[in-house]
């Protein structure tokens, strides 16, 4: 399969409807450094959310550890467009912690000593659904994701692969995926980080591997429909899905209540398909000793 590549792809965020404040997380990420953290507060590096600026983010989780009774310190958000970012902020000292999901931190914890959990992982009563993403006027390409989904489940097959990609995978040498090609047949442009394993991955021969890219695998067999990965960092998605570049997007579905609102990751312009994983999220900080 041919890896095509989207280098850092840095266009400008030009999106319908004035919900978005850039690629980089809006006007407190976008350059220059970055803001002092209030006394007290613990800077939380985080992967991009496209609606809402690190201000406004830190306000929504703060809402969200103080009505679950999390006992956490008051964090400042620090946002970062991939998880290779992330890492070098927190060993440079310019976050104190990182919020990842639980399966990403199991991965970093099993091949890296330099990272420990916070507070035995209480950060998993917080949690995001996995979905697809396609523009909105792809009705089909939704209608057909949301039909494969279903079959997966009903049938077992995506319980599988979570248990093969994620529950047992072996943390040191994950899996290649073969994506399977057609001759004749459409082509989907997908679009994955590649950095966040095992959930998106691009090994160093630039195979791609990972349960995304595993379900990705599965999709195009029960559709009769090719498959291109293109990698792309995750502050970027959105735009290149919106000019077409891309024609699907992994992406993660904030919960839906009064503590996080709808919009905090839902461009406008863009559908969700049905989700098809739910993982819970970690905190992961330097060992002293590191």
């Amino acid at each position: 399969m041919k890896l095509k590549r989207i280098a850092k792809v840095l266009m400008s965020c030009v999106m319908a409807g004035a919900l978005f404040t850039g690629c980089g997380g809006g006007g407190d990420s976008a350059g220059g450094d970055k803001p002092a953290a209030p006394s007290g507060d613990i800077k939380l590096g985080m992967i991009t959310h496209l609606n809402a600026n690190e201000k406004s983010m830190s306000e929504v989780y703060k809402s969200v550890l103080e009505k679950t009774k999390l006992k956490f310190s008051p964090y400042q958000i620090v946002y970062y467009d991939n998880l290779n970012a992330m890492q070098m902020g927190i060993e440079a000292g310019d976050v104190g912690e990182i919020s990842l999901y639980d399966s990403v931190a199991n991965y970093l914890v099993a091949n890296n000593d330099k990272y420990e959990f916070v507070f035995d992982k209480s950060a998993e009563k917080l949690a995001d659904s996995f979905c697809f993403a396609v523009r909105k006027d792809d009705t089909q390409l939704k209608a057909d994701l949301d039909k494969v989904v279903a079959e997966m489940k009903a049938d077992g097959s995506l319980a599988n692969l979570i248990k093969d990609y994620i529950t047992d995978v072996d943390k040191t040498n994950p899996p290649k995926v073969d994506i399977p090609t057609i001759d004749g047949a459409e082509t989907i442009k997908v679009g994955i980080t590649g950095d966040l394993p095992p959930l998106d991955l691009i090994l160093p021969d630039n195979s791609p591997a990972g349960f995304n890219t595993a379900m990705l695998a599965e999709i195009a067999k029960r559709l009769g429909k090719n498959v291109a990965v293109v990698q792309i960092d995750s502050g970027a998605r959105a735009a290149a899905l919106s000019s077409g570049q891309i024609d699907v997007i992994f992406w993660a579905i904030l919960p839906v209540n009064e503590d996080m609102p709808p919009y905090l990751d839902k461009p406008e312009g863009i559908e969700l398909s049905a989700p098809y994983f739910t993982d819970n999220v970690a905190h992961l900080k330097l060992k002293a000793d590191k």
